[in-house]
């Protein structure tokens, strides 16, 4: 078992482990997931080998729809390929991603989400990227933490080879992929343990090669595409199995537990949050809070989203349930609900019309969006919501987090509320974009990572303009655990650098 503690971020937990299983890494840089491929290269170029010994072939493309094509020419060759994007950068993937879906071709897409260009561009992170992937027929496998980017990257390398569904894992882009975090690293004894050698030799025997002529990729009339097109049924209808089995081999393997849905909070709530993603953290910190309150509080964080297994999601939740609020990190614009309460509302009719509700009265179930463009996410929202919840009749696709004058979709909050403890140190840090403060905070948030025994967090807020702006580092490390992926308000230290 795996004892090595570090300090990294996201983006290197992820490809920590993508490059260990792999032999061809097809990049293109894109903010915030362009760490992963720098990384990846980066160790090719020092001659780092994957678990099997060889050196993973690291190859630059001009775009990433050329980096996709890459990827899926290299799967139907047998090598074991990933790649890492964001946004747009997934986006131009999608026609591939179709393609490599829809051919039964085990690979993970590591990504770093981000807000897709609307009204305006930006850099930040929410999931308009990975929901607009959704048809593509990837299975989608969310990360809340850095530590979970490590240990969920490879739970996908390894289910995909034996679900030969091909798996999006994605993570907040900045609020995951740029955190710095103490994690306990995966060894390479972890990694091969994961990693079924018979599921990739069969991936190999299923390369294309003229030794044993297969056809595929055809072109298909009326009189046969739907027929074959609903062949993909029974390997979707088995992914959700294959994730909690490699789940619960990983659980064996390092002593770390997932399952598809974690429920936390009171065994009896009455009131549950279900969303995924960074914010699940924040959530869990905020229940963990007004449960020690004798609130009847709970969150249901969830993992795989796709394929959406409502037999465990219905199992997860307390029976005494009786309002559940969905946070979706999106906005679809004219839909009826945004993709994760579509889920979660379709599930429950579905059960309440089968009789197979387990629970004695329907919940109310009411949607919303938080944290669009990396908009902070905090406890006090996480107590509006819940405050809102108990309403009689509670707001729904509501927003959290702004003040939204305009639709008026907004619910209160009191931003005072706080769940920090006096306890560790919360230090915030101003300074230039390019003065180093930032690359000084990060050495000294690693520093005592790595050579204290404290829990230790630091997050680096700075305009898209980088050079010149304003930086502002929030450094927080302590005796507990750190789940707060929302920025400081109350700091016991503050400097100002020129």
């Amino acid at each position: 078992m795996s004892a090595e503690y570090k300090t990294i971020d996201g983006n290197e937990a992820a490809a920590w482990v993508a490059y260990r299983v792999n032999e061809v890494i097809a990049i293109y840089p894109i903010t915030p997931a362009s760490p992963m491929g720098e990384l990846a290269d980066a160790w090719a170029a020092a001659g780092k080998p994957n678990i099997w010994g060889t050196v993973p072939q690291v190859i630059e493309m001009q775009s990433e729809g050329g980096a996709a094509g890459a990827v899926h020419g290299a799967l139907q060759s047998g090598a074991l390929t990933t790649t890492f994007t964001a946004s747009q950068g997934l986006l131009l993937m999608i026609p591939n991603m179709f393609k490599i879906a829809g051919e039964l071709t085990p690979t993970v897409f590591h990504i770093a989400a981000r807000t897709v260009a609307t009204h305006a561009l930006s850099i930040f992170g929410d999931h308009s990227d990975v929901m607009a992937a959704r048809p593509t027929g990837f299975a989608m496998l969310a990360s809340n933490s850095v530590q979970e980017a490590m240990d969920l990257a490879l739970i996908a390398h390894a289910a995909t080879l034996k679900a030969r569904v091909p798996f999006v894992h994605f993570f907040d882009g900045f609020r995951t992929s740029h955190e710095i975090q103490k994690i306990r690293m995966l060894s390479e004894e972890d990694i091969r343990a994961m990693i079924d050698e018979d599921l990739v030799i069969a991936h190999r025997q299923r390369a294309l090669s003229p030794d044993h002529p297969f056809i595929r990729g055809t072109a298909q009339n009326p009189d046969v595409f739907f027929q074959a097109r609903e062949a993909v049924n029974p390997f979707y209808q088995a992914c959700p199995d294959i994730v909690q089995e490699t789940m619960d081999r990983f659980a064996q393997q390092v002593g770390r537990h997932y399952h598809l849905f974690d429920y936390v909070g009171h065994p009896e709530a009455e009131r549950v949050i279900v969303l995924m993603g960074s914010g699940a953290e924040t959530a869990e910190e905020t229940v963990e809070y007004l449960t020690g309150q004798d609130e009847r509080v709970g969150v249901l964080k969830v993992r795989l989203f796709r394929p959406f297994s409502g037999k465990h999601f219905l199992a997860a939740l307390p029976p005494t349930v009786k309002t559940l609020a969905v946070l979706d990190r999106t906005k679809e614009p004219g839909s009826t609900g945004e993709p994760l309460y579509q889920e979660v509302s379709t599930v429950l009719y579905q059960a309440a019309n089968e009789g197979n509700l387990p629970f004695k009265r329907l919940p109310k179930v009411i949607g919303g969006r938080y944290g669009l463009s990396s908009k902070e996410f905090t406890p006090a929202m996480v107590k509006g919501l819940f405050d809102e919840m108990g309403k009689q009749q509670p707001k729904n696709s509501f927003t959290v987090g702004i003040r939204d004058d305009v639709a008026h979709t907004s619910i209160e909050y009191d931003p005072d509320f706080s769940t920090e403890s006096e306890d560790g140190f919360r230090g915030i840090f101003f300074g230039l974009g390019a003065d180093g403060t930032v690359s000084a905070n990060k050495n000294s948030i690693k520093i005592i990572g790595e050579h204290t025994d404290y829990y230790a967090q630091g997050y680096f807020v700075y305009d898209s303009k980088k050079a010149g702006s304003v930086t502002i580092s929030h450094l927080r490390f302590g005796k507990s655990p750190i789940r707060s992926t929302y920025l400081i308000r109350r700091a016991n230290f503050v400097a100002c650098h020129q």
